[in-house]
């Protein structure tokens, strides 16, 4: 399941945001060697201060947190335009209503392992699905990211192949990548079709409830 929170719920909800910020700290920090402020085991950034939504992956019985991944609109601070401009050629932007960032997107270890059948985890599925599924209900056309070669085979596996655009860099150990990815019904099907997932993945209530925020 996944629960879409903004920003300003952090003290609603200090078990969730702890939870993603200690896997981001992970995955970013320790695993990909990226130059990331953590304290006290806890990833954050500057976007985080400006009310982003966020899609966290809840497991359905125990709660824990799984994953997550962050969306904020390319008409206001991110990360491309402020901390990345150099993987598009120079002076190229983008900034549009329709299009939003994703960016932050990480898993608990041991959680983006794949079943048996899949080439993706049903955590990086689900969290692609919702991606989509919020997109279409904010009215948008696509999703920015930047993400590590790594990512582009989850990606690709997930039934969710990314354009890319500019020129890569290698930031830490990876070549890193700006990409746009099609906001549309038949890229939801494709995704779902792909990983076997048969309904919503998001927490209505919430997601409505952030939208409206």
């Amino acid at each position: 399941m996944i629960i879409a929170l903004n920003g300003s719920d952090k003290a609603l909800y200090p078990q969730h945001f702890n939870a993603m910020h200690r896997i981001r700290a992970d995955v970013f920090s320790k695993r990909l060697n990226w130059d990331v402020n953590v304290a006290n085991g806890i990833e954050r950034d500057r976007f985080d201060d400006i009310n982003p939504l966020y899609l966290i992956s809840l497991d359905e019985l125990s709660g824990k947190v799984l994953g997550s991944v962050r969306l904020m609109p390319t008409t206001g601070p991110n990360m491309l335009r402020d901390v990345f401009p150099y993987l598009l050629p120079h002076g190229e932007i983008v900034e549009s209503a329709t299009i939003w960032e994703c960016s932050r997107f990480s898993i608990e270890k041991g959680c983006d392992t794949p079943i048996l059948g899949q080439l993706v985890s049903n955590v990086a599925g689900e969290l692609l699905a919702a991606v989509v599924e919020i997109g279409l209900l904010a009215g948008l056309t696509e999703v920015l990211g930047v993400f590590d070669a790594r990512m582009i085979r989850i990606f690709r596996a997930a039934g969710y192949p990314p354009m890319i655009i500019g020129q890569p860099q290698r930031i830490g150990a990876f070549m890193t990548y700006a990409g746009l990815f099609d906001v549309s019904d038949g890229a939801l099907v494709n995704i779902r079709e792909t990983m076997g997932i048969t309904k919503s993945v998001l927490e209505p209530l919430s997601a409505a409830r952030c939208l409206a925020a």
